[in-house]
Formats: structure tokens, C-alpha cells, sequence
């Protein structure tokens, strides 16, 4: 079974937790296929190994699509995996989190100011085109071997350096303090995480990723994913594409 699928994640759903979801449902009937029998006797054939793969992942509290690679597809994982994506992003103006999202240790900036829409537009201007950004600690860069989440996790000092992105466009603006909706187009390596909270800074209210959904990944749409719950082989069979 070779090609990919489109899985719309759901929050609380890791993407290998999406991984292991779609191996355990295709092992599952490959199992339950007919065997070749002989003088009444099963042949025990071993059940072909059954690859699965992802090919970006999404944050656990993060929604939307999963590119899911099959069979000889996952060696061409790191291809799409440096697919551009879009994503509709939601963020919290005057707290700051310890992640850079809803999962961290939220701080009240005691100075916080409310920015008008004009200065809020002006601002997300300044974000579009190639900038520098720095990843955040709480992210599966590896560092020295092991990856930043869990260095941060433990308590030890992460240093990681700025790399340049590309924010394509920032479009959908809505405002109402202290939360802003806009939806973004990025090139592969930008953390939303890390934009938020550059916004947030260069604002002076400081801010954190509040949600996210991701909506395109390259030329597949949301609209072409399936959800995770009601997931079965004759499904997958069904949604399998090539590319």
C-alpha cells in the first residue's frame, strides 16, 4: 500500500499517536485477510511489514492536516515535509508563556498595554517577507543528539540559533483584546510559536499561541482530510493518494 493520506488531527492527538492510529488499523486487516490453505493446513506466511509515516508535525493541542506518507511513500517524507503551509492562528496578547503556547506557565506582563488595530496591522506587517527567527526551546530540533523539548523539559538552558523563513502573507485579521485571529502563510521551518511571540514583543504587550489549525500543506487542503475517530482500512483504501 503505497501513497498518502490526508488526516485532519485532532487536539490532544500527537502526530505519531495519528501514526500509530492508521498502522494499527491496516495491520489489523492485513491480519484479517484469507490465507492460502494446503491439504487443510494454513500456510504461516509472516504479514508484510506495514510503513507508516508522517511528514510534519503538529503540536498535540494543534489541529488540522496531517500528511500521512504509506509503504514506499515514507522515504519521500522528508519532500513533502518541506511543503509551505497555511494555518489559522490564534494568539493572547499581554501574557507570555513559558512553551510559547496554551501548555506553558502563563506570566501577566504588569506593564501590558492594549494596542490599537491600526497599530496591531502595522506590526503584523513588519512580520511579512524572509525573517530571522529563533525556534523555540519547546520544539523537536535536536540538540547535541537530543531533542530541545526535552532538554527544556529537565530544566537545562537551550540555545538555539536564528534561521531564516519566509512569511508569505498575513491576511484575516480579527481584533478584540486581548485575542487576535489572522491566518498565515509560512515556508517550511517556520515556528508559529516563535512568531507569536515576536509579535508580542515587538507590540510590548508580550503574547503565546492560544490555537492553531493548519489548512494546507503544499497544493492538499483540509477539505480533502479525513477525521481520525471513524477511521477504517475501507477508508484509508478509499482516501489513498499519489503524488
Amino acid at each position: 500500500m503505497d501513497g498518502i493520506l490526508l488526516i485532519d488531527k485532532p487536539s490532544g492527538w500527537t502526530s505519531f499517536d495519528v501514526v500509530a492510529k492508521v498502522r494499527g488499523i491496516l495491520k489489523h486487516a492485513m491480519s484479517q485477510a484469507p490465507k492460502l490453505t494446503t491439504h487443510n493446513s494454513q500456510l504461516k506466511t509472516p504479514l508484510p511489514k506495514v510503513k507508516v509515516g508522517h511528514t510534519g508535525t503538529l503540536d498535540p493541542l494543534a489541529t488540522g492536516l496531517l500528511v500521512i506518507v504509506l509503504g514506499s511513500y515514507c522515504k519521500r517524507a522528508p519532500e513533502f515535509s518541506k511543503l509551505d503551509k497555511t494555518y489559522e492562528v490564534t494568539m493572547t496578547l499581554g501574557q507570555t508563556s513559558t512553551t510559547g503556547d496554551e501548555e506553558g506557565v502563563k506570566t501577566m506582563n504588569t506593564e501590558s498595554r492594549i494596542p490599537n488595530l491600526d497599530e496591531l496591522q502595522k506590526t503584523l506587517r513588519q512580520f511579512t517577507g524572509e525573517i530571522m527567527q529563533t525556534p523555540p526551546a519547546f520544539s523537536a530540533i535536536k540538540v547535541n543528539g537530543q531533542r530541545a523539548y526535552k532538554l527544556a523539559r529537565a530544566g537545562k538552558e537551550v540555545k538555539l540559533e536564528p534561521r531564516p523563513v519566509t512569511i508569505y502573507e498575513i491576511t484575516d485579521i480579527e481584533y478584540k483584546y486581548p485575542k487576535v485571529k489572522f491566518t498565515t502563510k509560512v515556508s517550511s521551518g517556520t515556528y508559529i510559536r516563535s512568531l507569536v511571540e515576536d509579535i508580542g514583543k515587538q507590540l510590548g504587550t508580550g503574547a503565546y499561541m492560544s490555537a492553531l489549525r493548519r489548512t494546507w500543506v503544499g497544493r492538499f487542503g483540509i477539505e480533502q482530510a479525513m477525521g481520525i475517530y471513524d477511521l477504517g482500512a475501507e477508508q484509508i483504501n478509499g482516501h489513498i493518494m499519489l503524488a
